[in-house]
C-alpha cells in the first residue's frame, strides 16, 4: 500500500521520539520578534523582482534610474520594491545631490545570497 505524504512525514504511533532533550529545545527557539523578522526577510527573497533586483547589486552599487534599466521596469515600480528591502536592511541607499545610489547592506546580504546559489548548483 502506498503511503500518503503526511504518513511519510510523521512519526509511526509506536514511536517514543529521539533521545533529544525536546523542552531544552524548545526553551532555545527563537522570539515572536525575531521569526517574524526573520520571516520577513525570507519573503523579501522570495520575490523573482527583488532577486534581480539583489543580484544586479551584488555586482556594483547602481541608482534607480539604473536599477530600472536592467531589469526594464518602472522607476516608481523599482522604488517601491527597494524601499520594501531598505526596510529590512537588505540593502542601503547614498544620496549624492538628486541621485540616490543602492548597494546591499552589508557582506552578509551578499554570503546568504551566494550561498543560497551554491546550494541550488549542488540539488
Amino acid at each position: 500500500m502506498k503511503e500518503t505524504l503526511r504518513e511519510q512525514d510523521a512519526c509511526e504511533e509506536t514511536c517514543k521520539g529521539t533521545k533529544v532533550d525536546v523542552q531544552s529545545i524548545g526553551q532555545k527557539l527563537l522570539d515572536d520578534a525575531a521569526v517574524t523578522e526573520l520571516a520577513n526577510i525570507f519573503k523579501a527573497l522570495g520575490d523573482p523582482t527583488r532577486v534581480k533586483m539583489i543580484h544586479a547589486l551584488l555586482q556594483s552599487e547602481l541608482c534607480v534610474h539604473d536599477i530600472s534599466e536592467v531589469l526594464g521596469m518602472g522607476q516608481s515600480a523599482v522604488s517601491h520594491q527597494l524601499r520594501l528591502l531598505r526596510n529590512l536592511r537588505i540593502v542601503k541607499r547614498r544620496k549624492v545631490g538628486k541621485t540616490v545610489y543602492y548597494s546591499l547592506d552589508d557582506s552578509h546580504v551578499e554570503e546568504i545570497f551566494i550561498q543560497t546559489l551554491q546550494h541550488l548548483k549542488h540539488v
